[in-house]
C-alpha cells in the first residue's frame, strides 16, 4: 500500500488513468481499428501498468526498510525475500 495519503492520491489515480486507456481498447476493438493503433494502446497501457508498479514498489521498499523500519534480521531476510518474490513474479 502506498506510503503516505499523496501517494495513495497519486497512485489511484494513474490507475484511473490505466482504466481510461483499457476502455479505449475496448472500443478501439470493437471499433475494428487498425492493428498498429491497437498496438500502441497495449504498449501504452502496459507502461502505464509498469507505472503503477513501480510507484507502489518503491512505497513499500521505503516503508519496509526506511529509517523507521527496526526488523530483526529474520524479519528483514523474510521482507527482503518476499520483495524480491513479487518482482521475480512481475518480471515473468
Amino acid at each position: 500500500m502506498p506510503y503516505t495519503e499523496r501517494e495513495k492520491k497519486r497512485v489511484l489515480a494513474r490507475v484511473r488513468r490505466v482504466k481510461g486507456q483499457i476502455a479505449a481498447l475496448e472500443n478501439a476493438l470493437e471499433e475494428g481499428t487498425e492493428c498498429r493503433a491497437v498496438l500502441q494502446q497495449i504498449a501504452a497501457i502496459r507502461g502505464a501498468v509498469t507505472g503503477v508498479m513501480r510507484q507502489v514498489m518503491e512505497s513499500h521498499v521505503r516503508e519496509t526498510f526506511g529509517s523507521g523500519a527496526d526488523l530483526p534480521p529474520e524479519q528483514r531476510d523474510e521482507d527482503v525475500e518476499e520483495l524480491n518474490e513479487l518482482i521475480r513474479s512481475y518480471l515473468k
